[in-house]
């Protein structure tokens, strides 16, 4: 059995990578078959590693990554934990070394740091940075929105656009706006909420506020951006899914001079009615290899919420493969049965 030393610089560092009641620690071992001590001589901290061969180097990999993100305070959440295992035992060093060199992207009101959390996570951040406009595409969880957000907010900080426009279309999923109570603005709101509560996260209620004022933020329904030209701007296109092929034309020409637009969505998400085509799904096909414009693809893995929503996600993957596949046996049988 071999042996590797990784030096840390505090014992509480090696209290936060083991856990509470070392539950870390366990998954760890148990991940990598490998065993895992602390060393405490003086001042010399250290974690001691044994194992055999690949494992035991992909396990040092993992605990290389997780000890630099807890010297830069990074908070070891479950899921991180699990997406660096996951990534050392697939032997993608890369994608550990793109997380190590993740930017903060902005600060929250509450001063915490706001970073890309898995490689796919960066990339889609640097996406933005390098193209003027950007097709997020994914599952829930995977931050699509909220980084785009985060970035928005970084970009008027810094003086780079002068104002922020997010936009999502009203489209029902299942419950008629009619049926809601209030006014127009206060049927619109739920399909706004989720932009609100990023902006509030980053902001602050008050600052928040003060912004919509000023007439620095803006947040409305699609159907409001019809005839406009949005100059000096940073644009975002929540929930795009939901858009008419003619909607996500009207949008994307409303791009103006020094602006940037990122657009979200999740195409097995759909809420159009009478089987309508997606504005989404048409555009990613349209756009694809037109300069100055990305399209990036999130996975289960780049899902940063509760770890049963990547095993819900893949589920519904399955089965759809499977229903798909049923689908097709079924068909060529009937063909051939036909005179």
């Amino acid at each position: 059995m071999e042996e590797r030393i990784i030096q840390m610089k505090k014992i509480s560092d090696i209290a936060t990578l083991f856990g509470s009641f070392d539950c870390n620690l366990h998954y760890l071992e148990a991940a990598f078959g490998v065993r895992i001590s602390d060393r405490l001589d003086g001042e010399n901290t250290a974690l001691v590693i044994k194992g055999e061969g690949e494992s035991l180097e992909k396990a040092c990999d993992a605990i290389e990554h997780l000890k630099t993100a807890i010297e830069q305070g990074e908070e070891l959440t479950e899921q991180r934990l699990h997406y660096t295992v996951s990534v050392a035992l697939n032997g993608e060093y890369e994608q550990l070394l793109t997380m190590a060199g993740s930017d903060v992207l902005c600060l929250t009101v509450k001063g915490k740091p706001i970073k890309p959390k898995t490689a796919g996570q960066k990339k889609y951040t640097d996406e933005i940075k390098q193209n003027t406009v950007v097709l997020g595409v994914g599952p829930a969880g995977t931050g699509k929105t909220f980084l785009a957000v985060a970035m928005a907010v970084t970009a008027l900080r810094q003086g780079q656009v002068s104002r922020l426009v997010l936009t999502r279309p009203a489209v029902e999923a299942g419950e008629k706006l009619g049926y809601l109570p209030g006014d127009l603005q206060s049927k619109i709101d739920p399909y706004l909420r989720p932009l609100y509560d990023a902006l509030f996260e980053m902001l602050g209620p008050e600052n928040y506020h003060r912004q919509m004022e000023k007439g620095t933020i803006e947040i409305a329904p699609l159907a409001y951006m019809r005839g406009r030209t949005l100059d000096d701007s940073f644009i975002i296109l929540d929930e795009a899914q939901n858009t008419t092929p003619e909607q996500m034309k009207m949008f994307l020409t409303r791009l103006g001079v020094n602006s940037k637009a990122v657009v979200t969505g999740d195409i097995t998400q759909t809420d159009l009615p009478g089987g309508q085509k997606s504005g989404l799904l048409e555009a990613i096909k349209v756009l694809d290899g037109v300069e100055d414009i990305a399209i990036h693809y999130f996975t289960e893995r780049d899902v940063v919420r509760h770890k049963l929503v990547q095993r819900i996600i893949l589920a519904y993957e399955n089965y759809a493969h499977k229903t798909a596949v049923r689908s097709k046996k079924h068909y060529k049988v009937t063909a051939k049965r036909k005179p």
